[in-house]
């Protein structure tokens, strides 16, 4: 069973991550971690929005964190979230990635060490290739990877390039995604 989710997005991301995440309930049983790049300004109220629309729980990940189901986790403004051999979570100053703090290669190179194939990776609309090198560790590591259809995306540079990369299992639209991750906890129970 897959034991995460990890979603990277920047210009645009906020009406898809609205759209795949308002879609999950309240116990949905594989915690989701999002990478939203968006201005350091700690009040810009991106999970209040977030939380105001969506069932699921939705809290900025904090230092030493236990990843736990029925969250949906997101990086605070300013910091790389990395997930550690003992899913939590840890905090970074370090310099950007790609010119974005918070990073998704980070976030998803470091998953992918942790969860291997039980990790699902999604990569949304942006105008960077931030995510690239992370979406290509999660198929490295028997990982499922996911790119929106560039052709929807409001920003297609960021599914593209990691399309572009070969490591991509999936080209879905919003609404596949969704549909997707809803119906995941119901297919995993019918295969085991």
């Amino acid at each position: 069973m897959y034991q995460a989710v990890v979603i990277g997005g920047s210009a645009g991301g906020l009406y898809a991550l609205f759209a795949i995440l308002e879609a999950l309930p309240a116990d949905y049983p594989i915690p989701i971690i999002v990478i939203q790049h968006r201005t350091n300004d700690h009040n810009d109220l991106f999970e209040q929005a977030l939380q105001y629309r969506c069932k699921i729980r939705i809290k900025q990940a904090d230092e030493k964190e236990k990843i736990r189901a029925g969250m949906a986790y997101v990086a605070p403004p300013g910091y790389h979230l990395l997930v550690e051999s003992d899913q939590t979570f840890s905090l970074s100053s370090d310099l950007p990635v790609k010119y974005s703090m918070p990073s998704i290669d980070v976030l998803f190179e470091t998953a992918a060490q942790v969860f291997n194939k039980k990790l699902i990776g999604i990569i949304l609309t942006g105008a960077s290739n931030d995510g690239s090198a992370g979406i290509t560790a999660i198929k490295n590591h028997n990982g499922l990877t996911i790119a929106q259809h560039p052709g929807e995306a409001q920003f297609p540079y960021m599914p593209q390039s990691a399309i572009d990369t070969g490591a991509v299992t999936f080209i879905w639209t919003i609404k596949e995604i969704q549909q997707f991750l809803k119906e995941l906890p119901s297919r995993l129970i019918h295969t085991k």
